[in-house]
């Protein structure tokens, strides 16, 4: 098949990218590299610089099976600092690849955010991904067109950011451990988070474009959450800890439930975080 993925020098982009080269299909990455890297570039797939704020120009000729919709800002902390750039980039972004969807009759699977269920009003970040889930709603309602929506749970694995304004919080625990500094825990560090291997997302994203579905919602998780603490105490009970102030946008707890997954898609995660942290602290 041929397929079009946006966001795809960033992390998740990268390893769906990686799995569908793998399993021999023409792939076409977009990224404007605000947060993608060219060193992500797979080779086998043909990438493009776009701004997807900007409308796409349909050609006859261009023709896709599936486009996974990736790109985004992504973050909480940065879209309460700056709430225009991420609202505007995630909102206009999604319309703009959905039009090109509806205007080439093309399937499409919507990356969605865990962060919806902590209140639509606690971040813009939360608000503008739940603005593209009813954008998918509105899409399939009023012009059939096929969409998936996937809700991705604290996700972590190769090519996460490590470093800057939008690293991942393992991410940016094992750049540290790496570098023999203190694990930097935001609050009192009992906030509980499901994190889920990229494999498991690239997996459960791969079979929601699998299915004629309208703006279904499926929740991509491992079902099992640690607290920030717990996580740090795998990097070894003793390693320093350094605690910093509690930030705004911020929730408790993130827990999936995965079950419509794994009825309607046959998803099933399979990778355990501590496995993954033991295999980092062994290296």
């Amino acid at each position: 098949m041929r397929i079009l993925v946006t966001g795809g020098a960033g992390f998740v982009g990268t390893n769906l990218i990686k799995r569908l080269l793998k399993d021999k299909h023409e792939v076409v990455s977009v990224d404007n590299y605000s947060t993608g890297f060219t060193e992500n570039h797979q080779e086998g797939c043909t990438y493009s610089n776009l701004d997807l704020t900007a409308p796409f120009e349909i050609t006859n000729e261009v023709k896709y099976d599936v486009i996974f919709h990736i790109a985004a800002l992504a973050r909480i902390q940065p879209s309460i600092k700056d709430p225009y750039k991420t609202i505007y980039n995630n909102f206009v972004s999604t319309l703009n690849v959905l039009e090109y969807a509806r205007q080439t009759n093309t399937r499409f699977v919507y990356a969605g955010s865990s962060s919806i269920h902590h209140g639509l009003f606690e971040s813009p970040y939360a608000w503008s991904k739940f603005s593209g889930e009813d954008l998918c709603k509105l899409y399939s309602n009023v012009y059939d067109i096929d969409t998936a929506i996937c809700r991705f749970y604290n996700v972590y694995g190769p090519h996460q950011i490590e470093e800057g304004t939008y690293a991942t919080l393992l991410g940016i625990f094992e750049n540290q451990y790496r570098k023999n500094e203190p694990l930097t825990i935001v609050g009192t560090g009992e906030q509980r988070r499901d994190f889920t291997h990229i494999d498991d997302i690239v997996d459960g994203v791969l079979k929601s474009s699998h299915h004629s579905f309208k703006g279904e919602i499926f929740e991509l998780g491992r079902g099992v959450n640690f607290s920030i603490n717990e996580i740090a105490d795998m990097f070894g009970k003793d390693y320093p800890k350094k605690y910093v102030e509690q930030r705004p946008g911020e929730y408790d707890i993130t827990l999936a439930d995965y079950s419509k997954a794994k009825d309607k898609l046959g998803y099933k995660p399979t990778k355990n975080i501590f496995e993954y942290i033991d295999k980092v602290i062994t290296e």
